[in-house]
């Protein structure tokens, strides 16, 4: 039984549809249990006019080339999309995969995105706000589609805001990813707990994951120590294949 799950985050930034395609059927060859990629338009380092993708077609296409992982957006903007089109395109891509859909949601950062593709960036308040608004509406229309999901569907929600975020993850969310160091980690995993007992939440109901980098692998027991089930190696082109081997084998150490 492995001590903890694995996962990979191939950033569609700098790379090519074929690079992404290849890496997720290598990775889940290698044992990974989960791929993700980000909901971005732009990238997020290096030169910023290098070669982009869309995060939700290129999950539908990794869907399709895969069998086995878990996979989803680490995580959407829910801005980018309305509540419900967002649960009929994250029920959809729970067909192709044949369940294996994750649907990562968040408030939204990124400026760029927002001011070149035309949607109304407000403040991170309002942002958050509207993100408290669209949980339910995208829960409701789930339940509503036929057909259903095949898998689970579960919600997976990202953020470490102690006074909203968090409380949202205790209300709606199935999975919950934060960043490192373990002490951060630690502390933010104590907050959800704390919400999941003010909204009558069992803790364990949810899954946390954590995103790391290539040079915190051999760190491992410090994430698990700190409340981590799910380490989600972030990466991008050439993307870190060794590394998460590296980390599947401590996985079933």
């Amino acid at each position: 039984m492995a001590l903890f799950k694995v996962g990979i985050q191939l950033q569609p930034q700098a790379t090519t549809m074929s690079s992404l395609l290849d890496t997720a059927r290598a990775v889940e060859e290698i044992g990974v249990d989960s791929v993700w990629t980000w909901d971005h338009f732009y990238p997020l380092y290096g030169d910023p006019d290098a070669a982009h993708f869309e995060g939700y077609s290129v999950l539908a296409a990794m869907a399709a080339q895969t069998s086995r992982v878990q996979l989803g957006a680490l995580v959407s903007c829910n801005s980018y999309r309305n509540p419900n089109l967002h649960a009929d395109i994250a029920r959809t891509i729970d067909h192709i995969s044949g369940g294996r859909f994750v649907l990562g949601i968040g408030s939204g950062w990124f400026e760029r995105d927002y001011e070149e593709f035309g949607f109304e960036f407000g403040t991170a308040a309002s942002r958050l706000a509207n993100l408290g608004r669209d949980l339910p509406i995208i829960v409701e229309r789930v339940a509503r589609l036929n057909p259903p999901p095949i898998g689970s569907l579960p919600i997976m929600i990202g953020g470490s805001g102690r006074k909203v975020t968090l409380r949202l993850v205790a209300q709606y969310a199935d999975m919950w990813n934060a960043f490192g160091p373990p002490e951060n980690f630690a502390e933010l995993n104590a907050v959800l707990n704390t919400w999941c007992e003010k909204v009558d939440r069992d803790p364990a109901s949810i899954e946390r994951t954590v995103a790391i980098n290539a040079s915190e692998v051999d760190n491992w027991q410090a994430y698990l120590e700190a409340g981590a089930q799910h380490l989600i190696l972030m990466s991008s082109d050439p993307f870190a294949v060794d590394a998460a081997a590296t980390l599947v084998e401590y996985a079933r150490s």
